[in-house]
């Protein structure tokens, strides 16, 4: 962003001595000289106006780059409008893949915020690999506009007195919202993708209820502004203007325009060309998470989006079974799969899985942070695992994985998910067995189920009836 030079010029004048910009709540501009708008209580406004904190006038006129105004504003909030509701959608989305109906969406308990649900498809196979990943990627892409809209409208920070209104009051503790709520979700979102949980709060939770509290501001704000930034963008296109005839925009209402302009160090052309340009660097570092290939080495900010090795097993692993707590004596020889269904209980170890009908398919498999791979899996169809044990049409299938902690050491799939002809207890992947990590000797893999429900380890499935809704 251009550089706010330092001002020279004493800061008194602009504290008492000159005409000071104001709105009221329908937004007119008049001059504190003549007379001051002020709506009910005027009486407490006027009270802060004339006890004003120390270097308050100075601070304010520390802002003096000149492309700041409303047109400048204006164009970064189209940009965040036309994206910020994709982000929104993708991750409610994502929340509804992982099976509210089946209580095990987190968080699972949301009261009267609980959103229409439905059981997740199992077609498109991609379809979750496609929403996660453009709620995590796009998010990451728009850091850089976020940081310029709010360089753009920073001077409104240190306003006094603060408002001159109990609308103007109630507009700035949705602005208060609106920024700490986009602020807490990119940087909870940032560091769980990272696995850096500094924080001591369940991730899903806060992100859940903060993405609520941001949604709300930034509908309220979109109500208030759009009027507004409408009719900067109908103005003069200034994206045009070189270094040289880039010249401060005529005061506005919202006082974003600076009082005590500097001199010109970039155009608003620049500006959006600085802000792209950060957008277009985070998407390649970003993107190759989510596609398979020589891409995927440029996802640098991705601790498990890369590629970590080579051959058939080479794909990402989200957690290992070291840190899972599966040790090899428990899927060693020993090891035998429980499948229950009704009154009926059948064990069989991997001789005898691999004995039964192989299936194999394309399927990818998709995390919350983010990254996705298709790879080549062979096994055995759920389906016939619930024919082996009798159970009914309409079974929902309970995973449970070797791992003894951990809130994904079991999973629930719905009727459609066991009965998809590509639905798998996986023993291979790309023709040779399942590594440890990979989830030998059996793991779940499912048409566009969140991959943490792709349980690995697998040591028991249980075939029972969905209980009413």
């Amino acid at each position: 962003m251009p550089a706010d030079p330092p001002s020279h010029e004493p800061a008194g004048g602009a504290d008492r001595g000159e005409p000071r910009r104001t709105s009221d709540t329908s937004g007119r501009s008049a001059e504190t000289a003549g007379a001051p708008v002020y709506a009910y209580p005027a009486r407490l406004w006027r009270a802060l106006d004339r006890h004003r904190p120390p270097g308050a006038a100075a601070t304010a006129d520390a802002w003096r780059s000149p492309v700041r105004g409303p047109w400048l504003t204006s164009v970064l909030g189209v940009v965040l409008l036309a994206t910020l509701p994709l982000v929104i959608v993708t991750g409610l989305l994502d929340w509804i893949a992982y099976g509210p109906r089946l209580g095990q969406a987190l968080p699972t308990d949301v009261g009267w915020l609980r959103p229409p649900v439905f059981d997740w498809p199992t077609r498109p196979a991609w379809l979750f690999r496609v929403t996660q990943g453009l709620h995590v990627t796009l998010g990451i892409m728009l850091v850089p506009v976020v940081v310029a809209k709010l360089w753009s409208v920073v001077p409104k920070l240190f306003d006094w007195p603060p408002a001159r209104s109990v609308a103007q009051v109630l507009e700035r503790l949705s602005l208060l919202l609106l920024v700490g709520g986009i602020l807490f979700e990119m940087v909870t979102g940032l560091l769980n993708i990272q696995y850096a949980y500094l924080f001591g709060f369940d991730f899903y939770t806060a992100h859940w209820y903060g993405a609520w509290v941001f949604t709300a501001a930034l509908v309220t704000h979109v109500a208030i502004k759009l009027p507004r930034m409408i009719s900067a963008l109908r103005g003069p296109n200034m994206a045009r203007t070189p270094v040289g005839e880039t010249t401060p925009e005529p005061a506005d209402p919202d006082g974003l325009v600076s009082r005590r302009p500097g001199p010109t160090t970039m155009s608003r052309r620049g500006v959006l060309a600085l802000t792209g340009s950060g957008v277009l660097l985070l998407a390649a570092l970003t993107v190759g998470q989510t596609l398979d290939g020589v891409l995927r080495r440029t996802a640098l900010l991705l601790p498990r989006g890369r590629q970590p090795g080579e051959g058939p097993n080479g794909f990402p692993v989200n957690r290992t079974a070291a840190a899972a707590g599966v040790r090899p004596a428990d899927t060693g020889a020993g090891w035998r799969l429980t499948v229950r269904g009704g009154d009926r209980t059948v064990e069989v170890d991997r001789g005898g899985l691999l004995a039964m009908t192989q299936h194999t398919a394309d399927l990818p498999i998709a995390c919350v942070e983010g990254w996705s791979t298709e790879q080549t899996w062979t096994g055995v169809r759920l389906r016939d695992l619930a024919a082996l044990v009798g159970a009914p049409e309409r079974a929902l299938a309970r995973v449970e994985s070797l791992e003894r902690a951990g809130l994904f050491r079991q999973a629930r799939l719905h009727a459609d998910q066991v009965r998809h002809p590509d639905s798998l207890l996986a023993l291979r992947v790309n023709g040779v067995d399942l590594s440890t990590d990979h989830g030998y000797p059996a793991r779940v893999i499912v048409p566009a189920l969140p991959g943490v429900h792709c349980t690995k380890w697998v040591r028991s499935i249980t075939f029972e009836e969905r209980p009413d809704d």
